[in-house]
């Protein structure tokens, strides 16, 4: 008699709950029905509660902070005895947001485990957060090559990370961070309203880089008609006529950002963006969106330079540019029809679940 199939078995540990961090959602979460489509069984564990994940990127509330964090590596104990049973090990980031990497050493060296390690920001470098100094420390930075060198596979978002990744395990891999076209970005934007608006989307960590073209904000909105949209979890505060902020929300996420004619990403000149996965870039021409973005790291891959959209280095290019198209509609559906297809066959749940899935099977 011919003995039952065994089912591959994953454990995914993540920094935040699920449904949450954009990160997460986009990089593992989105490919969790084609796990179960290929039988692989996956357990997750995420490092933080959702009480203490909604804490820690507020000011102050140290000391709650502070018990949410070790309730995090409670959980990683309690959790390791079954983590440990499991065929893979999926780390996304770490499997703890601070101090050295003593579970991923465990389960690498002295457990022998499979490790498949991914992260899609310039991690290994330092990066303080206005919200948590303390933790700013704590972080560890150095554990980042320490666990690309302990794992069985690397994958990284970009080709910039990968250049650190390969230093320290040959078996890095690039799968960028990309968006379902079919299910969730799938909305097409109908540049037909006479009321433009230019916008953008982040995060608290990144709502700073919108001071640096605000001003040439300013100096076009003297000669042209838009609203200007920022979509984040706080407000960046601009000081622009017509200005509206929107909290953003995973429910209206694609609504709030179709409202949008042009998508804005600035970046500043540092190794910390050049190891950014373009996101932004990628949700607005997912939707048909086109951008204008500083072109640095990544970037160039995903806006080609007047194809899908414009790469805006000075100023006088910033100003350029959004005038070029604020005044043609048809060039923002022309540039919008390219982007659109440029992220389905490139940057898309469709194009890329094969690699995903491919991270499980045997080299």
């Amino acid at each position: 008699m011919q003995s039952a199939k065994k089912l591959k078995t994953i454990a995914i540990l993540c920094p935040y709950p699920l449904g949450i961090a954009p990160g997460q959602r986009f990089r593992f979460e989105m490919y969790l029905d084609s796990l179960i489509q290929q039988e692989i069984n996956y357990s997750i564990y995420p490092f933080l509660d959702t009480e203490t994940n909604t804490l820690l990127y507020s000011s102050g509330k140290t000391v709650k902070k502070t018990i949410g964090v070790l309730k995090g590596f409670m959980r990683r104990m309690v959790s390791f005895n079954s983590i440990r049973k499991k065929d893979y090990i999926y780390i996304y980031r770490e499997a703890t947001p601070i101090g050295p990497p003593i579970f991923e050493w465990l389960l690498a060296k002295i457990f022998r485990k499979k490790i498949i390690y991914d992260f899609d920001d310039a991690i290994f470098l330092p990066f303080k957060s206005s919200t948590n100094s303390i933790t700013n420390k704590l972080k560890w930075t150095s554990k980042v090559g320490q666990i690309c060198r302990w794992s069985y596979k690397v994958t990284v978002g970009n080709k910039f990370l990968a250049q650190f990744a390969l230093n320290n395990n040959s078996n890095t891999i690039i799968i960028p961070t990309v968006v379902d076209t079919k299910d969730v970005h799938n909305k097409i934007k109908k540049h037909q309203s006479e009321e433009l608006v230019i916008g953008w989307t982040g995060s608290h960590s990144t709502n700073f880089l919108l001071k640096n073209i605000e001003p040439t904000l300013s100096k076009l909105r003297i000669t042209h008609q838009f609203k200007f949209i920022a979509i984040s979890n706080a407000d960046p505060e601009l000081n622009l006529e017509d200005y509206q902020f929107i909290p953003w929300n995973k429910n209206t996420e694609i609504d709030d950002l179709i409202n949008l004619d042009i998508g804005l990403m600035p970046l500043t000149k540092d190794a910390w963006n050049e190891g950014k996965c373009s996101f932004k870039a990628i949700q607005y021409l997912s939707l048909g969106i086109p951008a204008v973005i500083s072109p640095i790291g990544m970037n160039t891959e995903v806006v080609m330079h007047g194809q899908n959209g414009y790469l805006a280095e000075t100023d006088e290019d910033w100003l350029k540019f959004l005038t070029l198209l604020l005044e043609n509609k048809a060039l923002r559906n022309q540039y919008g029809a390219n982007g659109r297809n440029h992220i389905v066959s490139n940057y898309s749940k469709e194009a890329t679940t094969q690699k995903f899935i491919a991270l499980f099977n045997e080299v």
